[in-house]
């Protein structure tokens, strides 16, 4: 049991430990301390239902209505690509470094809506959690649940871990020249998510 825990457990950490939408989005809230528990909460709770409804098999139904991918991956591109626009414009007009006084925190609701986004509309969350875990996750039947429970608690363990150990690199962030390539990165990154996900095959 123990060791089908411990596979679940690393085949999610795989997955989520690459950077993209939704880990930038929590990097850049925790060097600010930023609703960090509510975010890493939903990151961790989002995976965790995403992860169950692999495991019981949803991956199959998603399967069976062909409209949902193309709507999920034109919309999440968009989005995904007006974010990394936002953080390109920082980039090139941020003046000073990581003061909770230079500039207004995100409210709260906007930085949840913006956290369920990267969440819920990014197709790449379904495919490394309902289709690859679920699909994995068969493997070990009757004990798929196991699988399931160590790979959503490496979610849970990945997110608070990006979100408060973030705070880590907050001296470095004070800096402004820190903050600007930070920014420029994420902008990248998204540009690239959204390229990737408007062109997929």
């Amino acid at each position: 049991m123990l060791s089908i825990f411990a596979t679940g457990f690393a085949t999610s950490l795989g997955l989520i430990v690459a950077i993209g939408a939704q880990n930038a989005f929590l990097l850049r809230q925790g060097l600010r301390k930023e609703h960090v528990l509510v975010l890493s909460s939903i990151c961790a709770v989002s995976d965790a239902v995403l992860i169950s409804a692999g495991v019981a098999g949803f991956g199959a139904a998603m399967q069976a209505l062909p409209w949902l991918e193309p709507v999920m991956r034109y919309g999440g591109a968009a989005f995904v690509a007006l974010y990394g626009l936002k953080s390109l414009w920082s980039a090139f007009h941020v003046t000073s470094g990581l003061n909770p006084a230079d500039a207004p925190a995100m409210p709260l609701m906007t930085a949840v809506l913006t956290c369920l986004a990267f969440t819920w509309a990014n197709p790449h969350c379904y495919l490394d959690t309902v289709v690859f875990v679920g699909s994995i996750s068969t493997r070990f039947a009757p004990n798929q649940w196991i699988f399931g429970a160590g790979a959503a608690s490496a979610s849970v363990v990945f997110f608070f871990a990006l979100g408060y150990g973030a705070r880590l690199a907050a001296p470095l962030m004070a800096r402004p020249a820190a903050w600007r390539v930070l920014d420029a990165g994420i902008g990248v990154i998204m540009g690239a998510i959204a390229l990737r996900l408007v062109t997929l095959q």
